[in-house]
């Protein structure tokens, strides 16, 4: 029998954490060693944390990481067992993205990455250089330590794979799964049965399904094992990778890891009969065609056996995947990744100025959600949450060593803190609103007028100036009416982080909370928040969320959390609560922007998913957009580049949002553009009203061609009538 159990893994790695990751690494392998494998795959660059960013330029990087592979190799770990790593290493001089692999203490070949990252969120190419070599392995000379070790001089690099007695292994590492000519083809063709792919790929609302199908394809069209690894968490930057460890074997999933979750080590695992692998690719004649003709990968000969002939297992049968709906990924995910962050920056919680809106409320839902994760986890004797949480939470000694929460409203208790700040421009219904939720969902809830701030601040300013600003509902100007709004905000975002300060004080504690900020991605893209309010923050969970997807998830979260009020919420109308409410005026977004969510939503992915300037987003827009005649939407685009460009800059500040959404303006990472722009547009706009006029035209000529037809029709009718008449006529006479 060709039975093989292999396992991969999801690590929660954190960059630089050298000692943690290492601690992470370890476990798992002992897991997969525990449940009877031969093979273990882990996430890319593992061993210091994918997001080390420009620590890669740094000599010590390179040398933590080989000490950590030390410490792997100094014990039994790789005793009869492969394991299969993520490290960056320097060959020649020049830095590569790898994975190594080793056995029985020694170090058994090492792959550089073929493909780079190097879009959207991904920079590898700043760091790393790509193996160009294809089909060729060269000599490592391995530092003097590991040399000592080991026994080994030196050790195959480059494009090739393993050759065991029984089976043949392979990788590729992440991005090399998602381009055109991946590797695994070349690999499946030179006869390689497992392929293992080491991954640091981030959530994305949607994103998970067109994973798997990559994988499904990878192994459906040439049979074979494939293998998934990935990090699960946030490891010190906006992403947060999604775990969803996977096994494959000729397109049917075996395993599935969880995608979201607080536990730091999961191990999947499959058992396997190498035999289907090779009938399967022994029934596909073509496959076996192209085969013979494949120049093949070269092979590293290793001297032993994955496969145990006297060992009897049950073989892994296909399971169902899972995919969480988007209402559950905003919900779990940035939930996650604010654990992440909170308990390693070792702060007291967090801090959310609450609105009673639904972006502020949607921010508070989401600490909900994870309250409500962590007291399930604590409820399935999760040890390793529970102690995070005494660490971070325990009032006295005692506490530190017995205390157990009873319910995620308890948690969220001491974990989470929200004011009301209103002004004499509040209403009580958003006040009502966001005291109930605060309740429902156990938060330290607090109010804090602040009209004596924004009082000081007027009157000082008439003393300066002499002249008192007035609302546009009072008769100011514009001016007058966006000062008199921006004080209010900002005034709340400096209170935030004194009561950040000071809450935990309040309560005998130490320590300062995280602000949370809660601008969501079309309001950042359009640029519709003042600049130093309540959108700078520490972090913002729902930055790089759309609106529309937001009063979907509070929709969800008001049953599925349990937090009703959020109904209520979702169906108000949006409003800043800036301005004095009038018989006659209140407030709204959409008018205070001149465009709706909706609109604002398409505009983003048609900028930065589908790369349209002006002209070309027009042009897409006046065949989609029927209900409207084309000067209208030449309108709209030309209203919506405006802002865009006047209010760019306010990206160049923007809160660390979570990324989830590929339309993001996040102007530190990922949308990276000038803040500075001409707002007319002039040649943009200039060939936009050329083409609007033009279509106008054709419009009215086709409206003038059509009436005429009409009239010629009316007449043609009205002729026959006029003969039919005259020959009725005729024929009376006739008789």
């Amino acid at each position: 029998m060709s039975f093989i159990k292999v396992a991969t893994c999801s690590l929660n790695q954190w960059a630089l954490d050298f000692s943690g990751n290492l601690q992470r690494i370890i476990q798992s392998i002992k897991i997969a060693k525990e449940q009877g494998c031969c093979y273990r795959l882990g996430p890319e660059l593992e061993i210091c944390g994918y997001g080390c960013e420009d620590h890669y330029f740094e000599s010590d990087t390179y040398l933590h990481c080989w000490q950590s592979l030390l410490e792997i190799l100094k014990t039994d770990l790789t005793q009869n067992f492969l394991c299969d790593l993520g490290m960056p290493i320097l060959f020649n001089g020049v830095p590569y993205n790898c994975r190594i692999f080793l056995l029985n203490q020694k170090i058994l070949f090492i792959r550089p990455k073929l493909f780079l990252a190097a879009d959207g969120n991904y920079r590898e190419n700043r760091y790393f250089q790509v193996w160009t070599k294809l089909k060729k392995i060269e000599q490592f000379q391995l530092p003097e330590f590991i040399s000592k070790f080991c026994n080994q001089k030196a050790v195959p690099f480059g494009d090739g794979c393993l050759e065991f007695r029984d089976t043949v292994v392979g990788t590729e590492t992440c991005e090399e799964l998602f381009t055109p000519q991946s590797p695994h083809i070349n690999m499946s063709l030179s006869g390689v049965e497992i392929i293992g792919n080491g991954s640091g790929s981030h959530h994305q609302l949607r994103k998970l399904n067109k994973r798997f199908d990559l994988l499904r394809s990878a192994t459906s069209k040439a049979g074979g094992v494939y293998l998934y690894s990935n990090q699960i968490g946030c490891d010190g930057s906006r992403l947060y990778f999604d775990g969803s460890a996977m096994i494959v074997l000729n397109g049917e999933p075996l395993a599935q890891g969880i995608q979201f979750g607080l536990k730091e080590v999961e191990v999947i695992t499959a058992t396997i009969d190498l035999e289907d692998v090779r009938r399967y690719r022994a029934s596909i004649t073509s496959r076996c065609y192209q085969a013979s003709l494949i120049d093949p990968l070269p092979r590293i000969e290793v001297n032993f056996f994955l496969t145990n002939p006297n060992l009897i297992m049950k073989i892994s049968t296909p399971i169902n995947l899972y995919f969480h709906s988007p209402e559950e990924e905003i919900s779990l995910g940035p939930a996650c990744w604010l654990w992440d962050y909170l308990r390693r920056a070792g702060l007291a919680g967090f801090f959310l100025p609450l609105s009673g809106g639904a972006d502020s409320s949607a921010t508070a839902a989401i600490v909900g959600s994870l309250s409500q994760l962590i007291f399930k986890e604590i409820e399935q004797n999760n040890q390793f949450v529970l102690s995070e949480f005494r660490r971070l939470f325990a009032q006295n000694e005692d506490e530190k060593i017995n205390y157990k929460p009873k319910s995620a409203r308890e948690i969220a208790s001491r974990m989470f803190f929200t004011c009301y700040m209103p002004t004499i421009n509040s209403s009580s219904e958003t006040n009502k609103r966001a005291k109930l939720l605060a309740e429902q969902i156990g938060a330290n809830h607090t109010t804090a007028a602040i009209d004596i701030i924004v009082s000081t601040f007027i009157n000082l300013i008439e003393q300066i100036l002499k002249k008192r600003p007035n609302f546009k509902v009072h008769g100011g100007t514009h001016e007058e009416n966006i000062a008199l709004q921006n004080i209010q905000a900002r005034i709340r975002m400096v209170l935030a982080y004194m009561l950040a300060q000071l809450l935990p004080w309040s309560q005998g504690r130490k320590g300062s909370l995280l602000v949370l900020g809660s601008a969501n991605v079309d309001e950042a893209l359009r640029g519709y928040m003042t600049k130093y309010d309540c959108s700078s923050a520490d972090l913002n969970p729902i930055g790089s969320i759309s609106k529309q997807d937001l009063k979907t998830f509070l929709r969800w979260a008001a049953v599925n959390l349990n937090y009703p009020i959020l109904r209520e919420i979702v169906e108000a109308t949006p409003t800043a609560e800036l301005e004095p409410i009038t018989e006659n005026y209140q407030q709204s977004d959409e008018v205070d922007m001149g465009m709706t969510y909706e609109e604002l939503s398409i505009y983003g992915r048609l900028r930065k998913i589908m790369l349209c300037g002006p002209f070309s987003m027009y042009q897409k827009l006046v065949c989609n957009w029927g209900h409207l005649r084309p000067s209208e939407i030449a309108t709209k685009v030309k209203r919506f580049f405006f802002y865009y460009a006047i209010n760019r800059h306010k990206m160049t500040i923007i809160t660390p949002a979570y990324h989830a959404e590929n339309y993001s303006p996040d102007d530190n990472r990922f949308d990276l553009r000038q803040f500075l722009y001409n707002s007319k547009w002039t040649l943009q706009f200039e060939e936009i009203d050329k083409l609007a006029q033009q279509l106008e035209q054709k419009i009215v000529d086709e409206y003038t061609n059509q009436q005429q037809s009409n009239t010629d029709t009316n007449q043609q009718q009205s002729n026959v009538e006029t003969n039919q008449q005259q020959s009725n006529t005729d024929t009376n006479q006739q008789q």
